[in-house]
C-alpha cells in the first residue's frame, strides 16, 4: 500500500475526530436546552472529553505502537460512534456525562492513530504531513457545523454523525499500518522520557492550548448575543483557520524549526487573547484558531523529531495529557471565572498564552547555550 493512503486515512478519521471539539459550540446550547441545565452543568461536558480524550490516549498508543494500530483502532472507532449514538437518546445530563466520556476516549485513540501514521511514515517532512492529517481536525466540523446549525435539537445530527463513524471509521482503521521500526530503535527511544526539555514542552504545551479550548467549549455562550448569521460564520471560520493552518505552519517548521514556530504562534496566540479581552471577536477567533489549531500538530512533529518514531504515539499521548489540564482550565474554570466576573475570564486566558510564551523563550535560550557550550569544547 502507498504510505501516502495512510495520509488520506489519517486525514478522513481526524475529519470525525474534530466534531468532538470544534462542533461543541453548536451542540452546546442544543445540550443546555435538551437537558435543561446550567452553563456550568454542561461544561463539564467538555472537560471530560478532555480529560478522556486526552488521558486514554497514551494508553491506546502503547498497543498501536507495540501491536499496530488496526485492533485498537477499530475499537476505538465503535467507541467514537457509541458516544454520538447513545447521546442522541439520553434524557439527562449524567447519561450524557458518561457517554461523552465514552466516546471521548475512542476520539482520542484515534487522534493519536491518525496522528502518528504521519509521524512515523513521513520522517523527512514531519511537520507538512502531520499538518495535513491535522487538517481534518479543522476541515470535518466546518462542513458539519453548517449543517449541524440548522438543526433545533442535538439529537438528529448526534444519530447522523454516529451512524456513518459506526460505518466509515472501523473500515477506515482496518487499513491503518505502522511502518515496522528496528528493535535497536526501540530500546533507545525507551530511555528519552529522562529528558526534562520533554517536560518544559509539556508545561508550554498544557497553557499553550487554554485560548483555544476557551473559544473551543465557550464561545457558545460568549457569542449567544450576537446575530445568528455572524455566530454562524464565527464558529465555522474557527475550525476552518485551526484547520488550514496545520499543514501551512508544519512547513514553515520543517523550515525554520518546531520550537520557533512555535514561539511565533504563542506570540500570535497572546495577541487574540488580548483582542478577546477587548471584544473584538473576529480577530480574536481568526489568530487564535488560526495559530492555536496548529499547536497540537507542531508539538506532535517535535515529539516526534526528539524520540525518533517507535514509541511516538505512545509519547505524543502522554504529552497531549496536558490537553486535560487546559480542558479544565478552558471550559469548568473559565466558566466559573465568566460567572464572577467576565474580565477574569478573559484576562485568565490571557496569562495562560503569556506564560506558555515564557517557557518557550527558555527552552530557546537554553538550547541556544547549550550549542554555545558544545562549540566551545
Amino acid at each position: 500500500m502507498d504510505r501516502r493512503t495512510f495520509i488520506a486515512i489519517g486525514l478522513l478519521t481526524m475529519s470525525f475526530n474534530s466534531l468532538y471539539q470544534y462542533s461543541w459550540n453548536v451542540f452546546e446550547p442544543m445540550l443546555k436546552t435538551g437537558l435543561n441545565v446550567g452553563i456550568v452543568e454542561i461544561s463539564v461536558g467538555f472537560t471530560l472529553f478532555a480529560i478522556f480524550s486526552t488521558s486514554f490516549q497514551s494508553v491506546g498508543g502503547y498497543f498501536a505502537d507495540t501491536g499496530g494500530p488496526r485492533i485498537i483502532g477499530i475499537i476505538a472507532a465503535v467507541l467514537s460512534a457509541l458516544g454520538y449514538l447513545g447521546t442522541s437518546f439520553i434524557n439527562n445530563v449524567y447519561d450524557f456525562y458518561i457517554l461523552w466520556s465514552i466516546g471521548s476516549i475512542g476520539e482520542g485513540i484515534l487522534y493519536g492513530i491518525a496522528t502518528n501514521l504521519a509521524v512515523k511514515w513521513f520522517p523527512e517532512s514531519r511537520g507538512l504531513s502531520t499538518g495535513i492529517v491535522s487538517l481534518g481536525f479543522g476541515l470535518g466540523a466546518t462542513i458539519a457545523n453548517i449543517f449541524i446549525v440548522a438543526f433545533v435539537s442535538f439529537r438528529t445530527p448526534m444519530l447522523i454523525i454516529g451512524i456513518l463513524e459506526i460505518i466509515l471509521l472501523p473500515s477506515m482503521m482496518f487499513m491503518a499500518k505502522y511502518p515496522e521500526i528496528k528493535k535497536s530503535s526501540r530500546k533507545q527511544n525507551k530511555r528519552d522520557l529522562s529528558n526534562p526539555k520533554f517536560w518544559y514542552m509539556y508545561a508550554a504545551f498544557t497553557l499553550s492550548i487554554v485560548p483555544l479550548t476557551v473559544i473551543s467549549s465557550s464561545f457558545g455562550y460568549i457569542g449567544n448575543k450576537l446575530p445568528l448569521i455572524e455566530f454562524t460564520i464565527l464558529i465555522s471560520l474557527f475550525p476552518l483557520f485551526s484547520g488550514i493552518s496545520r499543514p501551512i505552519l508544519g512547513h514553515v517548521s520543517d523550515k525554520i524549526g518546531r520550537i520557533n514556530t512555535l514561539l511565533i504562534s504563542n506570540i500570535m496566540m497572546v495577541t487574540g487573547s488580548i483582542f478577546f479581552i477587548l471584544k473584538m471577536y473576529a480577530l480574536a477567533i481568526s489568530l487564535i484558531g488560526f495559530f492555536g489549531g496548529a499547536t497540537i500538530s507542531l508539538y506532535f512533529a517535535a515529539v516526534g523529531d526528539l524520540f525518533g518514531a517507535a514509541y511516538s504515539t505512545v509519547y505524543n499521548g502522554i504529552i497531549y495529557t496536558g490537553k486535560a489540564i487546559s480542558g479544565i482550565l478552558g471550559s469548568t474554570v473559565f466558566a466559573l471565572l465568566y460567572i464572577m466576573d467576565k474580565n477574569y475570564s478573559y484576562i485568565f486566558t490571557l496569562l495562560t498564552a503569556l506564560s506558555a510564551t515564557a517557557i518557550l523563550i527558555g527552552i530557546i535560550r537554553h538550547d541556544k547555550n547549550n550549542s554555545l557550550k558544545n562549540e566551545m569544547r
